[in-house]
């Protein structure tokens, strides 16, 4: 009789805005984990597909999958994809997210709805689904922004999308208990992303560079190292908010 060894199944996770930035960091960062990955992009097929043959140079196993965050059809069939490619979901981390700054008094409302869009409806619909979809002893994990305790001027709208972030994070971790299910958020401080540097100077990059103790900026790599923490060893870590800002707060 020959004696059967018990293999443990390929976890697998959906990173939403997985093709540059925090996400693709997180994305590679999970993949190196023994992950099977799904990385979600909105529109630039190319980024994705440079991410997924990063995966791929480095061993691991990914597959680029296009959808709108805040549209629910899209969304169900991002999940559908993961499922119909691997198995399964174990973790969703959901960095997609958009920027806009002005002072409250002079930002447009045409820009408030796009960041309500992505930044609130978006988090709303890709953590319904994870809550739906995601199996027993998984991980949800979110992102919010430092820029929330830090009330820097020029904020206002981006803010209150990460402030909305982060009570459906708690909220969503009481909601599944039983399951064996963390959900958390990363809420990083000034990092080196094109969705950070766009539109600053050097010298107010220099400025928020100074603020941590650290005296640097973060780089995708530091809030991905907090993603797999997440993601994987931190069971016992569940409705926080980790702020990954080098000190600032």
């Amino acid at each position: 009789m020959t004696d059967r060894i018990a293999t443990t199944p390929r976890r697998v996770a959906i990173v939403t805005g997985g093709s540059r930035g925090i996400g693709r960091a997180s994305a590679e960062r999970l993949a190196a984990d023994g992950f099977a990955v799904v990385i979600n992009y909105a529109g630039n097929r190319t980024e994705a597909d440079a991410a997924v043959a990063a995966v791929a140079a480095a061993g691991g196993e990914a597959i680029a999958h296009r959808a709108d965050v805040a549209d629910e059809d899209a969304v169900a069939a991002l999940f559908d994809a993961a499922e119909e490619a691997f198995g399964g979901i174990d973790v969703v981390v959901h960095a997609a997210g958009v920027m806009e700054l002005a002072p409250l008094v002079d930002l447009d409302l045409d820009g408030l709805d796009r960041l309500y869009r992505t930044n609130v409806r978006g988090i709303f619909v890709v953590d319904q689904q994870a809550a739906r979809r995601v199996r027993d002893g998984g991980a949800v994990i979110n992102f919010s922004s430092s820029v929330l305790a830090l009330a820097l001027p020029g904020y206002s709208a981006y803010a209150a999308t990460k402030g909305a972030v982060e009570a459906m994070t708690l909220i969503l971790a009481r909601e599944l208990r039983g399951r064996d299910i963390t959900v958390n958020a990363v809420a990083p401080g000034p990092t080196a992303t094109a969705l950070f540097l766009d539109g600053k100077d050097e010298e107010t990059i220099a400025k928020l560079a100074g603020q941590a103790p650290l005296e640097r900026l973060g780089t995708p790599q530091d809030i991905a190292e907090v993603v797999a923490f997440l993601a994987g060893p931190a069971r016992w870590v569940n409705g926080q908010v980790v702020r990954a800002n080098g000190g600032i707060v």
